[in-house]
């Protein structure tokens, strides 16, 4: 592991705020902009960075990271740590938030990655907002799901779906309010949404009103039964 410059020579922290341990190996570059993003904030810092996947475990526990943002490929795929490799961290260390990092996943694989033990899923593509975003969002013991993820998820469910008569009232529901219908059927409280976002609980709340007037549903357990029927998701991903 890479200690980080923060961390005194016995291992002790030396500055305040949430300990986020980078194990970002195939992609140095990344690992060095968030780590540039991080250093820029108040209430959080770098206390190390791993240089192998094998050590990870090792590394979270000896720096006593708060927080782990590391690569995800399904099963085990080329290049990445595997979903198995979240479970284990998960497993190891129940008491560090893992933030998963999308490298060439498809959009509904996030949904596979938070079933292994992650608390937040980010793309590659995260901006600065996002990345500080997820850190603050898993810290504070919600999920966080990049945006760009819920786009693409709704995206290709638009693609995929067959031609509908205009009078569908799926049809009806702005891209927002999709997203937030996704997003609500796979459990995700207000605040959850919110934070994923960027919205105000009173904007999700207002937008959730609105869809579920639209589709004439009346709670969570029609939403679900709704998306599951329509295709939105699928029972495996639940």
């Amino acid at each position: 592991m890479t200690p980080s410059r923060e961390m005194a020579a016995d291992g002790s922290r030396e500055a305040a705020g949430l300990g986020v341990l980078l194990a970002i190996v195939d992609f140095p570059m990344l690992s060095s902009s968030f780590r540039g993003v991080i250093d820029r904030q108040r209430d959080m810092r770098v206390v190390g960075e791993s240089t192998a996947r094998e050590s990870i475990v090792d590394d979270i526990r000896s720096s006593r990271a708060d927080i782990v943002v590391t690569e995800c490929e399904p099963f085990g795929g080329p290049g990445c740590a595997s979903f198995e490799a979240i479970e284990e961290i998960h497993v190891a260390c129940p008491q560090t938030k893992i933030i998963a990092l999308d490298c060439r996943c498809t959009a509904e694989q996030f949904s596979v990655a938070l079933k292994a033990g992650a608390n937040g899923y980010l793309t590659r593509e995260a901006t600065d907002d996002d990345v500080v975003a997820a850190i603050h969002s898993v810290a504070a013991g919600h999920v966080y799901v990049s945006p760009a993820i819920v786009t693409r998820m709704v995206d290709a469910y638009v693609r995929r779906a067959p031609d509908t008569a205009f009078d569908d009232p799926y049809e009806s529901l702005t891209e927002r309010e999709r997203e937030i219908l996704l997003l609500a059927a796979m459990g995700h409280t207000t605040r959850d949404i919110a934070r994923s976002l960027h919205l105000s609980e009173q904007t999700v709340h207002y937008h959730r009103a609105n869809l579920m007037e639209k589709l004439g549903l009346h709670d969570r357990v029609e939403l679900l039964r709704y998306s599951v029927r329509r295709g939105i998701l699928s029972p495996s991903t639940l």
